[in-house]
């Protein structure tokens, strides 16, 4: 583990951008922070979060990870809102898919990168998602232990944060605001290339103890929590629970959780018909269960009412999807709570169903 300054946080950016990765990480947009193409990190950014509120401020400092999660997810690179699979020209079916190039996500949370490793179970695993598989085997992530933690974080209590876990090829830590510097530990061949390449200095055991301390602070601001043993058997044995009312009594079914979910993976498709060349191309597309027409089959709609359709979200991001994928669906990002326009909590409302009526 070493010791870096912000410019040489600098140069690890410029070095991907030199190895021609697509270096992918958080800049300001729409007074959100959210996930693009970069240059360089943004610096001096906050934010504040609750339950159907979201409030980026600016301040007088050099931090460039003082923030918590926004509205974007990494899944959006991975899994892309919409992609054309294949096309069907002169009567022949031909891949459509882009041949991806290599990208680098900086600044990933502990919590997105369980969901990463979520979405590689749900697209790499029995069947294959070649587009997923493609982006997936060139990807390289520089993830950060978080610091803070905002009113609508829970990652501690469903173990995916807020220390970053496996998958990363470099964790950063981030101190002193004012002139920050960062404790740097790699975790794959990739990452030892890139720590050897930049240089540093060697972490003291002082350092290394801040880390700890700094997590500890950081579950501690968790005021919220999500009770994960049983849960998934509570859920499906609770269907008619009367809460499930009150729920759908302020739900919107306006889909803001879904798009904002770093595991929804819920699609339709659709065919796109060249008026000329009479060429036929079938794109894939982010849809939500949210939608009524989602679960639409041969003989209708099967969720008819918004009570029906958020049980069915919520059931399968916390007990089913165990059942498919061997984990439950939800890494504790809290981006549903944030984003609700109607602030509907699913820590509230999972603890709700659990209780006898």
């Amino acid at each position: 583990m070493q010791r870096w300054n912000a410019d040489q946080l600098q140069s690890l950016i410029e070095r991907l951008l030199h190895d021609d990765y697509r270096v992918i990480g958080p800049t300001v947009r729409d007074e959100a922070l959210v996930y693009d193409d970069i240059r360089s990190l943004p610096t001096g950014w906050a934010d504040s979060q609750d339950a159907g509120h979201y409030r980026l401020s600016h301040n007088d400092d050099q931090s460039r990870f003082a923030f918590n999660v926004g509205p974007c997810t990494w899944k959006q690179f991975l899994y892309p809102p919409e992609e054309a699979i294949f096309r069907v020209v002169d009567g022949e079916f031909v891949s459509a898919r882009e041949t991806p190039g290599k990208m680098a996500f900086i600044g990933v949370r502990a919590c997105e990168l369980s969901a990463i490793g979520i979405q590689d179970r749900v697209f790499t695993g029995d069947i294959v998602d070649p587009g997923y598989a493609a982006r997936r085997k060139e990807l390289l992530i520089v993830a950060v232990n978080c610091s803070q933690a905002s009113a609508s974080c829970f990652c501690s209590s469903t173990g995916d944060g807020p220390a970053v876990g496996a998958g990363a090829d470099l964790v950063l830590t981030e101190f002193d605001p004012q002139d920050p510097f960062y404790l740097v530990e790699a975790r794959s061949h990739s990452g030892e290339a890139l720590l050897a390449a930049i240089g540093g200095t060697k972490v003291t055991d002082q350092e290394l103890a801040m880390i700890d301390t700094a997590l500890a602070v950081t579950r501690e601001q968790m005021s919220r929590s999500i009770q994960m043993t049983g849960l998934a058997k509570d859920l499906l044995e609770t269907l008619e629970h009367p809460h499930w009312e009150d729920v759908a009594a302020r739900c919107l079914a306006c889909g803001n959780c879904t798009q904002v979910c770093p595991t929804c993976f819920c699609s339709t498709t659709r065919e796109d018909v060249d008026p000329v060349s009479l060429d036929v191309t079938h794109v894939r597309r982010w849809d939500s269960c949210f939608t009524k027409g989602h679960s639409y089959l041969s003989g209708g709609v099967t969720h008819q009412s918004v009570k029906s359709r958020y049980r069915q979200w919520l059931t399968h991001k916390l007990a089913s999807w165990e059942a498919q994928f061997g984990t439950s669906g939800c890494t504790g990002c809290g981006r549903c709570i944030t984003w609700c326009p109607v602030g509907i909590d699913i820590t509230r409302e999972t603890a709700k169903v659990r209780e006898v009526p």
